[in-house]
């Protein structure tokens, strides 16, 4: 190695570990000014020796890469969304849900700050950055990685040992003081204000010119690690262990051994919050043990093993000026209340949801009331309560709509149900253009180049009356059309034809059957293996197939028994979409194991527990979380569970290992 090279290596490590001493650590050791004379003569030497190059050079903070448009990619494990709790009373139900689920095992908790920012997902290989995305829809999101590496506390190498590839989670934030010191200099410089932090925060991550992030006071808050070997086995140590790597990990995080010593960290903080430099809304409880969360698993959406509990929310009082209603794609009505614009939270609110006919009745709102506004999980805001003591005298109870006010179709409601809806679904326009809506959307059809605009301007212009005239779409009718420039009608028709690749599942989601969402798409997909066997399916059929109940099934029969919808499903395969599981996905898919159910319990040593349960599903069986007298078998690796040996014991449910499982599912 050359002097040069040593001379620039050196740089970097002393570089970065002032940064971390700065910015993570908050003890710094140098000023300021030898900080910035230490950084000037490394950039120079960058720029003498181009060879020496490092995408992770401390010099890269400073910004200068710019974005036009961030790639959307796929997040190595999913990101997903956790259940919210408001009172003793929900924790209390969710630590009775885990204890249905394990057994009388002892469990305890990490309890650690709500951080209010932008979720990210931060990948590292070899102990060196390599991308970082945003959550996205959680399965996928957008990489920022060149403005991530602006934010100093966020290690670019880590300290110590670290597994070979692994994500680290957190919240990019803005603390308090940084974003008053913005607002000071916006104000002076005769601009408006930012209204909160976190959406500066998150804004912050899509600048294009990463110049203008590094100039931003952003920080960092880390509180997981996700990927395989990790070497930890509880929360609090991963915490621990986040911090030796060199992340930034508050402090403030807690072992409590029971929910006494949950609900006396909630009590305290709830007080104390404002006391911490950056924002918080509340603290998330999750189960310490990592072996216990993997026995919990997942729903469709959230861990079973973390809840997050909200303190209570900012409350406004203001007018309600009148009452109006949508018509969602479904049909469905939603009564919103206009309001005199009021700041809450950071935000200027104007409207609010009422939910249906039920909760205006229940609140007795009326034109003219004074209303409590709230925040419901400090993002929709929602109306609490009425100020009877300001209501008008000659007010009068709301009268609820009976027909559409879209299409004057008079409304219906169904028995069980809470909402009214129009039942012209092909012929409300709102229903129309919400169905193409969803059916375009990312993660039904994702067609590129195609937004709600565009879909409103071409059903108004009389080209799409459904999702299937799309594909019949042709330049000519779309060139005259405002806004529709020579490039931007290309990039629409690729993306249409792009979409006929879109795999069964998604095809399935993006129909729009009601109460068919995501997780129930696949599920029907992987049942029924194409749209002809989905379509010849009765009640009965559906639901023996895993978590699809009663109601999924008579909308599945309803949506296809209605000859409008057949007729556009037959027009979208005649236009090449995919209405059947493709070769590869069909390979290695049998019935060997249909009609029985598995629980999965344990650490194992050829697949890991997501591979078992997709092996599992993939030959024709079904995964339940919890063991009854419904399973079939136990399928049970290292470390098992003891509440699911016992309970499987008592029932007199075969326990099998994972040997015995993969010979199961050996194909004669």
């Amino acid at each position: 190695m050359s002097q040069v090279e040593e001379t620039i290596k050196a740089l970097r490590a002393e570089l970065e570990d002032h940064n971390y001493r700065y910015y993570v650590l908050d003890s710094p050791v140098i000023s300021d000014y030898e900080f910035d004379m230490k950084m000037k003569e490394l950039q120079q030497l960058e720029s003498l020796h181009p060879e020496f190059s490092d995408p992770n050079s401390p010099s890269q903070r400073v910004g200068g890469a710019v974005t036009k448009k961030f790639e959307t990619v796929p997040h190595d494990t999913p990101m997903y969304s956790l259940d919210n709790s408001y009172s003793r009373e929900e924790l209390q139900e969710w630590e009775g849900r885990i204890e249905r689920l394990m057994g009388q095992v002892q469990v305890d908790f990490t309890c650690e700050m709500k951080y209010d920012g932008a979720s990210i997902s931060i990948t590292y290989e070899n102990g060196s950055l390599l991308r970082a995305v945003t959550r996205g829809d959680g399965v996928q999101g957008d990489d920022v990685t060149a403005n991530v590496k602006t934010i100093r506390s966020i290690p670019l190498r880590l300290k110590g040992a670290y597994p070979p590839r692994f994500d680290v989670r957190g919240e990019i934030i803005l603390p308090v003081k940084g974003f008053e010191r913005m607002n000071r200099e916006r104000v002076e410089s005769g601009e408006d204000p930012y209204m909160n932090p976190r959406n500066t925060a998150s804004g912050s991550l899509k600048l294009q010119d990463s110049s203008l992030v590094a100039e931003r006071p952003l920080d960092c808050l880390l509180y997981a690690m996700v990927g395989k070997d990790l070497g930890v086995s509880s929360q609090f140590e991963m915490l621990a262990r986040m911090r030796e790597m060199g992340f930034k990990v508050p402090d403030t995080a807690r072992l409590c051994g029971n929910l006494e010593e949950v609900m006396a960290f909630l009590e305290y903080w709830d007080e104390h919050r404002h006391s911490l430099p950056y924002e918080t809304d509340g603290v998330v409880v999750k189960v310490n043990d990592l072996r216990i969360q993997d026995e919990l698993g997942f729903t469709a959406k959230s861990p079973r093993w973390a809840m997050a509990y909200k303190f209570q929310s900012e409350q406004a009082l203001t007018r309600l000026l009148h009452i109006s209603y949508q018509v969602g794609r479904t049909g469905a009505i939603t009564p919103v209340a206009n309001l005199e614009p009021v700041l809450l939270a950071g935000t200027i609110v104007k409207r609010a949801s009422l939910h249906n006919k039920d909760q205006i009745e229940k609140l007795d709102i009326r034109q003219g009331d004074w209303v409590y506004v709230e925040k419901g999980g400090e993002i929709i805001p929602k109306i609490t309560a009425v100020e009877l003591t300001k209501r008008p005298p000659a007010s009068v109870p709301t009268p609820y709509i009976a027909n559409c006010p879209e299409c004057g179709t008079p409304l219906v409601r169904n028995e069980g149900e809470a909402q009214h809806f129009c039942p012209n679904d092909t012929g409300c326009p709102p229903q129309i253009s919400g169905r193409i809506q969803h059916f375009i959307s990312r993660r039904a059809m994702d067609i590129e180049g195609m937004g709600a605009e565009t879909v409103e301007l071409l059903h108004q212009q009389g080209l799409i009356q459904n999702y299937a005239d799309l594909y019949t779409l042709r330049k000519e009718d779309l060139l005259p059309l405002e806004r529709m420039a020579e490039k931007s009608v290309s990039n629409l028709l690729e993306g249409i034809a792009a979409s006929t690749q879109v795999p069964f599942e998604r095809v399935l989601f993006a129909l729009g059957i009601r109460y068919v969402g995501e997780t129930v798409a696949k599920k029907l997909a992987r049942a029924y293996k194409n749209i002809d066997a989905l379509m010849a399916a009765g009640l009965e059929d559906l639901t023996r197939v895993d978590e699809i109940g009663e109601r999924i099934a008579e909308s599945v029969v309803s949506f296809f028994g209605n000859p409008v919808k057949r007729e556009q499903v037959e027009r979208l395969r005649a236009y090449g979409l995919q209405f059947s599981l493709s070769e590869q996905q069909l390979q290695g898919q049998t019935d060997l194991l249909g009609g029985q159910t598995f629980v999965v319990s344990g650490v194992f040593e050829t697949l890991d527990r997501d591979e078992l349960k997709k092996r599992i599903e993939d030959n024709g069986g079904k995964v339940a979380s919890s063991v009854s007298s419904k399973t079939t078998y136990v399928v049970a690796g290292a470390n098992m569970g003891p509440s699911k040996r016992t309970k499987a014991e008592s029932l007199g449910v075969a326990i099998i290992t994972e040997q015995e499982f993969l010979q199961l599912i050996q194909k004669p």
